[in-house]
């Protein structure tokens, strides 16, 4: 039982679907899943009201001998406010996590992840162009295979949302404020990049889509660093009431996880409570902007 708890301490997959199995040291994996933002044009500011969202992704690691797969759903409660700060949108999100993942195998471990508080202004610049700036923290959690650490998160995007495209690019950086868990897993600042291009066909939304991840360095001498790279696509529906996404992402790169990751991903989107004068139909998962039809 020991050697078993120290395997998963080992996997870290603090809601990343990231095994590092690789290093000496005990590490864990980033507490921001990475490519939860793809399909997202968070670096704009949405139309005022509250969105319902879940985003639930089921992965398959190759490490041997046996495959290790993880389930994360991500439950989301976003209000985009009707108030402004320096010119920009207040917009507060909430997240519940709740994770499964088995070990190359082994029977699976589930429970709740961190929940994240955060606030974010989003600033629309014209011409289609929007920027945001998101501050957040990762609570302490004690589900032992997750990440327990408390942590901040930055993140910076930049979305262009005109013409039927939608393209954004959110970097996320986070901040660990304890490097270690009580169980000896090292946990490391780390940066995350999603990147999402797709174009709206009336209700469809379709285009390609990535995400990279890395830890960034220790003191730690034995410690290597995990990083991926992923690619893949995403379609999506507007239903009008809700939106739905999915994308599948493959490991065209990976370091010290194991082996390559091949992600499935559904997105979920139901706005209510929406300001009349900005909502419109077939228009859940935008930028103000084009809900003004600008």
């Amino acid at each position: 039982m020991k050697h078993r708890a120290a395997v998963i301490a080992r996997l870290g997959l603090a809601l990343s679907g990231a095994w590092g199995l690789g290093g000496t040291a005990a590490h864990a994996a980033s507490a921001a899943q990475p490519g939860q933002t793809i399909g997202v044009p968070f670096g704009a500011p949405f139309p005022k009201g509250f969105y319902a969202v879940n985003l639930s992704s089921f992965g398959v690691r190759e490490t041997a001998p046996l495959d290790s797969e993880s389930n994360v759903n991500l439950p989301t409660l976003l209000w985009a406010t009707p108030f402004s700060v320096l010119g920009g949108q207040v917009q507060f999100v909430f997240v519940a996590p709740i994770a499964a993942s088995s070990v190359r195998g082994a029977p699976y471990n589930s429970g709740w992840g961190q929940p994240l508080l955060a606030g974010q202004l989003a600033w629309d610049l014209g011409d289609g162009v929007g920027v945001s700036y998101l501050l957040g923290g990762y609570l302490p959690w004690e589900t032992r295979f997750l990440t327990q650490s408390a942590s901040l998160s930055h993140r910076f995007a930049i979305t262009y949302a005109a013409n039927d495209w939608a393209i954004t690019a959110n970097l996320l950086y986070g901040h660990m404020l304890e490097t270690r868990s009580p169980n000896g897993v090292l946990y490391p600042d780390y940066l995350n990049l999603d990147v999402t291009l797709t174009k709206k066909f009336g209700k469809w939304q379709v285009g390609p889509v990535a995400f990279g991840s890395t830890d960034l360095k220790t003191n730690v001498v034995s410690y290597r660093q995990q990083g991926q790279i992923a690619v893949g696509g995403l379609v999506g529906y507007n239903f009008g009431f809700m939106n739905v996404q999915g994308y599948v992402t493959r490991d065209v790169a990976e370091r010290n996880y194991g082996g390559k990751e091949t992600r499935g991903w559904l997105r979920i989107v139901v706005p209510f409570l929406q300001d009349k004068g900005e909502a419109q139909p077939n228009r859940t998962l935008i930028t103000r902007r084009q809900a003004e039809g600008r």
